[in-house]
């Protein structure tokens, strides 16, 4: 937890921001519960709704809290353990010294939520509440509010306040990232040191992940570490590594503060490129330089994102991969074909930074719009960017034979694409290479005290020691 002061200051500015929109009534946070894997006593792994700690810092299931926008009153709903408890878990701190941490005056138990959210309705007084992500909390809301579409009645100005809020990054968030960012430092060196021919791409998320448990909560998400990195997200580890493979790494810790990093690589796994593996990848290493040379205040991250699809098309036409007009290009969606996920995303206290809220509320200014273009509609940040924004810059070029042979089918792209040269890519797989990046008043800066190798000489520097 940070200071108590940094969550009584939040939940003022909330509550302030909420009065600025006319609203008034009452704010309901619903904390996590545990969630069983196969029985009661045997739960998934623990995981506070990223919410509320961003406003209460407690991380423990099962609690609750109301505020009062016209009062200013806080209430957190949790309850004491008793002698079955302490049997179990030995004695623990008080509701109060708990709710203490976080300048929280007033406790009650948890089943008093109920009552006093019953009062508040049958007074017609309004009670606010955010997207659950848990079907405890669902389920929760239902039984509190007496509904069954508990998320037609979710609150949009709550929704956009904690928006405006949690997008902006505190000095102390900013200093819970550059130690994500470190731990991931940590865990992707010790993953590209670890790569031999002939063992199991399981060994390696298996030393990766050790550094994460050891020196946070775990990892940001599942780790991508693959030998075919045309599927974005592949999450199977057991293959053998094979000679003059890439191997994409993408991965990311979650600090014990839950901040995450999120980092890519991609490994030649023979140590050194092939001349075709060092062309594709200076150009996706060209597309990250330009991307974080961009980003500053007042730059909308679509046009960064547009920016690098075009320098990415540059260097595919020098290859004679595409041909034609490069705005022309870019306007028709081709880059798409090669880069179908958007250039990079929101980070903090999730991976994804709070895209259970709604990911175009979060990541589009409300005059701009979604793209139904593959590549570009997948932009998860399109935002003008402000001082305090984390974002990632990640881009990737992709040799997908399924999807290259459905574009070729639907005539998509024949004025642009040469098909019969990307035949001799089909077995390439994938390239990716991603930052975490601060936005500064006057620029940018990488997360992290050191930046992992990036140049294709420098990674194999690097794989060389």
């Amino acid at each position: 937890m940070f200071s108590k002061e940094v969550y009584i200051r939040r939940r003022a500015t909330l509550l302030a921001k909420m009065r600025e929109a006319g609203q008034s009534g009452l704010v309901l946070f619903l904390g996590n519960a545990e969630a069983p894997a196969q029985y009661s006593d045997n739960c998934y792994k623990w995981r506070q709704d990223s919410t509320w700690l961003y406003y209460m810092g407690l991380d423990e299931p099962l609690m609750a809290a109301l505020l009062d926008i016209d009062s200013g009153a806080e209430v957190l709903y949790a309850d004491d353990v008793d002698i079955d408890d302490i049997i179990w878990m030995g004695p623990q701190p008080s509701v109060a010294s708990k709710a203490a941490l976080c300048g929280v005056a007033s406790t009650k138990p948890y089943a008093s939520l109920d009552g006093d959210v019953a009062a508040a309705l049958k007074a017609h007084r309004p009670v606010h509440y955010i997207n659950p992500t848990r079907y405890f909390n669902t389920l929760k809301l239902m039984e509190l509010l007496g509904c069954q579409k508990v998320k037609e009645g979710v609150s949009r100005p709550l929704t956009e306040a904690i928006i405006s809020m949690r997008l902006i990054k505190e000095e102390e968030e900013i200093k819970a990232l550059d130690y994500a960012c470190q731990l991931g430092y940590e865990m992707h060196s010790i993953a590209r040191d670890s790569i031999k021919i002939g063992i199991i791409e399981q060994e390696i998320v298996g030393k990766m992940e050790g550094v994460a448990l050891a020196k946070g909560w775990g990892v940001s998400f599942p780790t991508i570490l693959t030998q075919h990195g045309e599927t974005l997200h592949n999450h199977i580890h057991d293959k053998v590594i094979e000679p003059g493979k890439l191997m994409v790494i993408d991965a990311g810790v979650e600090s014990n503060e839950h901040y995450a990093s999120d980092f890519t690589r991609t490994y030649p796994t023979s140590g050194k490129y092939t001349t075709k593996q060092r062309e594709v990848y200076q150009i996706v290493y060209e597309c990250n330089e330009l991307a974080f040379s961009m980003a500053k205040p007042g730059v909308a991250y679509r046009d960064v994102h547009l920016a690098t699809a075009r320098k990415m098309l540059e260097g595919l036409s020098a290859l004679g991969l595409v041909k034609g007009d490069l705005d022309e290009m870019v306007a028709k969606g081709i880059a798409g074909l090669f880069q179908p996920h958007g250039l990079g995303h929101n980070m903090g206290l999730d991976v994804h930074d709070m895209e259970d809220l709604g990911e175009n509320l979060v990541g589009y200014d409300p005059d701009q719009q979604r793209a139904k273009q593959l590549g570009l509609g997948s932009l998860r940040m399109a935002r003008r960017l402000k001082p305090g924004h984390v974002i990632t810059d990640e881009p990737g070029i992709y040799f997908i034979p399924a999807l290259i042979e459905k574009f070729k089918k639907e005539g998509l792209g024949y004025d642009f694409v040469n098909y019969a040269k990307l035949e001799s890519y089909y077995d390439f797989g994938g390239i990716r290479i991603e930052d975490d990046v601060l936005i500064t008043a006057d620029g940018a800066r990488r997360l992290g005290p050191k930046r992992l190798p990036a140049s294709p000489d420098d990674v194999e520097t690097a794989m060389a020691k």
